[in-house]
């Protein structure tokens, strides 16, 4: 803890939610943290996602690989350059009100922003559209709403995965970038994740299942993925 740089040990010492705790005070006692470490010794299933947690308390984490268990490369974690301290992000994510959700609710019809899915209230989650490494200072609060989207839990988890993965989060953070990706904006936009893709994510439910169903085993009877099945007909009738 000595050879920690005050400014970051006073933030660290700040943090309180377990996710980042765990992770800050392992790195304080053993100088790194990897990727093994966080699953195996804490049981976090998803590390990237506990170090984004460290990041979002405005903590700079620096990201270099070493030896696994298996003599594989895998990703370990130190706390980076204090000049780097992100001193927007103090404190961390917000709790939104419950006056804010049903607020989004009545907006956008409880409806999941990626599927169009409509869920129970309980069942959906308030996102901001741009992450907040990115978005730092414009990240927004409940006076924007225009600045937050509600997913179904399964939606976000696919945002979280591939925003982690996007070379704008990774290197540029450029909130444009983020603005125009589908993640942030599924009704209007122009890449995902800076890659050229187009993506309708579908829902079949009651009724419609039974139509899935018929396409589904089309699709098995021509030895296709039912996504590749569905492109082929649209091409088919030149939709």
């Amino acid at each position: 803890m000595t050879n920690i740089d005050k400014r970051i040990l006073a933030i660290a010492k700040q943090v309180t939610k377990k996710r980042p705790k765990t992770v800050i005070d392992h790195i304080m006692q053993h100088g790194f943290i990897t990727t093994e470490e966080i699953r195996d010794l804490y049981g976090y299933n998803h590390p990237p996602r506990a170090i984004r947690d460290v990041r979002e308390e405005g903590i700079p984490i620096e990201t270099y690989r070493v030896k696994g268990s298996d003599g594989r490369k895998i990703a370990a974690y130190r706390f980076g350059n204090p000049d780097n301290i992100e001193r927007h992000k103090l404190g961390g994510r917000k709790v939104f009100s419950k006056q804010f959700k049903r607020q989004l609710i009545e907006q956008y019809d409880s409806k999941c922003a990626i599927t169009n899915e409509q869920f129970e209230e309980r069942y959906l989650q308030i996102d901001h559209r741009v992450p907040y490494e990115v978005a730092g200072e414009e990240i927004g609060d409940e006076r924007t709403p225009e600045k937050f989207m509600l997913l179904s839990g399964s939606a976000q988890r696919q945002k979280s995965w591939s925003c982690e993965h996007c070379k704008n989060i990774l290197g540029l953070r450029e909130i444009e970038i983020c603005r125009t990706c589908y993640w942030a904006s599924p009704e209007s936009y122009t890449h995902i994740a800076m890659k050229s893709i187009r993506q309708v994510d579908i829902v079949w439910s009651g009724e419609e299942i039974e139509d899935y169903e018929k396409i589904d085993e089309k699709s098995k009877e021509k030895r296709k993925s039912i996504q590749e099945h569905i492109k082929e007909v649209l091409r088919k009738y030149g939709i």
